[in-house]
């Protein structure tokens, strides 16, 4: 049996990723979102008598090499790793597509051309003559629709058939530019072919295709330049660069004029829509409103539904204490399982249906095609900011979780901006700060609950916003890249999709809340129930306290100098979401998140001089202090600097306290 790789490209958001899925049956996230795939994907599938490796590469535009995406991408395809590359087009896109598909022809590489999405160019009225296609390009065309699984069988064998044909890039298409026949694609003007030859001359001895490299030299390729560093100062005036993309895109249009023999009926709707929804103003205007609809859904039907979740709890620590009394069970164990674990995680495990419809809203946002909109509203604000519009997808990731918002950091093209925004992404409200919001907003601001907590995620993006305007500001390098961006046609969202996305992340919060959230609760109770003479009941006696007493001190100027507020910050350091379970069992409340928890705690909080401003200063140290461990610890590796995760936890904990006592001695002179 022969091995076989096989590499699958393409811009993102043309469904190459889907197809992988189809043929590997991998479980991956497919979303509508451009560069989803940050990292590339393997999976391993048999046909024809060969052992096939299929590699899902980052979604790239060109294999210009700015981002660490499109290095990735670019360093695969011109390794001798890929025996065969299968460029992925939207075929109801395709003047967008086949820029990357003629960049690929040029680096001599066997390659099949999939054409996605034939069932929308169908619907569209758009006529594609393959045939044309084909002889232009001098690769094989095959048409596919990934979500249905149409055309896999054909798309496999013809990457088959080039791996078998040593000599399939070196078919020999009529060039469109040209009545002679050409060995590849694209020909270029008479002087760009001249500076091609020119370099081709100059080159190292056993260059592979010099041809390629000549071109990427002319384009200022960033890796090539470091690679091959050539002389070309007497040849190059620095207007080769524009006019190689600008004789693309006019050969696109020709190849265009040539094969669409349909007209493409645009979809009025999307057009419709982003005319309301990409305007500066308004569409910023209608992303605030889309989010405080989300979080109007979150608190509203969230709220209905963990009233019952609540009462499964209750009846469950009823029922778990009752059982152990039975078994006469010593006092100190039951008051560790039931205040202490069940109190702790089981607090938690209420606010399971507010998380859920939060990912539910943002997942169907993501797959309707919106948040490539959002991004691209944000683009100008951007970089008035200092930040390449790419910047603003990590940030709204940051509103689902910070570990993957991080690791979206990759798309940017310089390491300063994507420290920058590591540094900045943990201000955005993750999921894990959701339920300290709604304790502590529905206990102080009642009826104004949901729009003290939608202030959180409002303060935390302009705050990172302000601060990246004085990032900027201090620094004296501020060159920027512009935003490349796809805004695809709305399309109905993939239950499927919306429900592997939902999915993980409701698996990820169970996870923590029988890992990270159980530990912390044991640890919590034991620090509270001994002290430095042993066990003891009296709470102001335990190690817990003895500890937080220390820190409340640092932390009365912002309005949070009680010893137990002070231990549950510190407990939140291992997962936010920690906050609330750790208040909890602080003081002494077995389901907080009931009406007469809730209540309880609040008769607690009161008693000893805790308010609504205190509340609030307390939701915005949550919101600004140091991320927790699993997001430090991808700093950590993204940035592959422990000093520079080390400053970002200290910026951040400075942050929180600076901002928090502004408010609060603010506040003070008036409440």
């Amino acid at each position: 049996m022969h091995n076989l790789t096989v590499g699958f490209i393409g811009n993102p958001n043309c469904g190459k990723t889907t197809l992988f899925n189809a043929y590997t049956g991998a479980n991956l996230k497919v979303a509508n979102w451009p560069g989803v795939t940050v990292e590339r994907m393997e999976g391993a599938i048999e046909s024809h008598g060969h052992k096939i490796r299929v590699v899902d590469l980052p979604g790239t535009y060109s294999l210009t090499s700015y981002t660490m995406e499109e290095q990735v991408s670019r360093d695969f395809i011109m390794s001798d790793e890929v025996d065969v590359v299968v460029d992925v087009a939207d075929a109801s896109s395709l003047e967008r597509s086949l820029y990357l598909t003629l960049q690929l022809t040029e680096t001599g590489k066997p390659m099949v051309l999939a054409l996605n999405m034939m069932d929308i160019v169908n619907k569209r009225g758009i006529e594609l003559d393959l045939h044309r296609l084909q002889e232009i390009l001098g690769i094989p065309v095959v048409p596919v629709t990934a979500r249905k699984k149409v055309g896999l069988k054909s798309l496999l064998h013809a990457a088959l058939h080039q791996h078998e044909d040593e000599h399939a890039s070196n078919h020999q298409p009529r060039n469109i530019n040209s009545e002679t026949i050409r060995d590849h694609a694209m020909i270029y003007s008479r002087d760009i072919e001249d500076k091609i030859k020119e370099i081709t001359t100059r080159l190292p001895e056993n260059t592979p295709n010099p041809r390629w490299t000549a071109l990427a030299l002319m384009t200022k390729d960033p890796l090539t330049v470091q690679r091959i560093p050539v002389d070309l100062s007497d040849l190059l005036d620095g207007t080769e660069a524009n006019d190689i993309i600008n004789q693309k895109y006019d050969a696109i249009q020709e190849i265009l004029n040539e094969v669409m023999l349909g007209k493409n009926s645009s979809d009025s709707l999307t057009e419709k829509i982003d005319s309301i929804v990409t305007k500066p103003f308004l569409g910023l205007f209608v992303f605030l409103l889309l989010m405080a609809g989300v979080f109007f859904l979150t608190f509203s039907l969230g709220d209905y539904l963990s009233g019952y979740l609540e009462e499964v709890i209750s009846w469950f620590t009823e029922l778990i204490g009752q059982t152990l009394v039975g078994f006469h069970a010593s006092e100190w164990l039951i008051n560790l399982i039931c205040d202490g674990i069940i109190s702790g995680v089981g607090g938690i495990l209420t606010f399971l249906p507010n998380i859920t419809i939060l990912f539910i809203a943002l997942a169907l946002l993501e797959d309707s095609g919106y948040m490539s909109r959002a991004a691209y509203v944000m683009n100008d604000i951007m970089e008035k900011l200092g930040l390449s519009g790419r910047a603003f997808i990590p940030m709204v990731l940051g509103f689902g979780c910070t570990v993957p918002a991080i690791m979206a950091s990759r798309a940017l093209e310089s390491k300063k901006d994507r420290r920058r925004v590591m540094l900045l992404t943990p201000f955005m409200s993750c999921s894990a700060k959701l339920p300290i919001y709604i304790l502590f907003a529905q206990m102080f601001f009642s009826k104004y609950a949901m729009w003290a907590a939608y202030s959180m995620y409002v303060i935390g993006l302009l705050l990172a916003l302000l601060l990246a305007w004085i990032l900027h500001k201090m620094d004296k390098d501020r060159n920027l890249h512009p935003l490349l961006i796809e805004l695809p046609a709305y399309k109905m969202p993939s239950a499927h999709t919306v429900f592997i996305y939902v999915w993980e992340k409701v698996k990820d919060f169970l996870t923590k809340a029988g890992t990270t959230i159980f530990l912390a609760s044991i640890l919590l109770w034991l620090l509270m129930h001994f002290g430095w003479g042993g066990y003891t009941e009296d709470v102001s006696l335990s190690l817990a306290a003895i500890l937080g007493k220390g820190l409340a001190v640092l932390l009365i100027p912002c309005g949070l100098g009680y010893w137990q507020i002070a231990v549950a910050l510190i407990a939140g350091l291992s997962a936010k979401e920690v906050v609330v379970s750790s208040t909890a069992v602080l003081f002494g409340i077995s389901n907080v998140n009931s009406f007469g928890g809730m209540a309880q705690l609040h008769s607690e909080l009161s008693a000893i001089g805790f308010g609504p401003l205190n509340a609030y200063c307390m939701m915005l140290f949550c919101l600004l202090y140091i991320p927790c461990t699993a997001a430090l610890a991808t700093i950590k590796r993204e940035s592959n600097s422990r000093l520079f995760a080390f400053r970002t936890a200290l910026f951040q904990l400075g942050t929180a306290w600076l901002i928090s006592t502004i408010v609060f001695q603010i506040g003070s002179l008036f409440l």
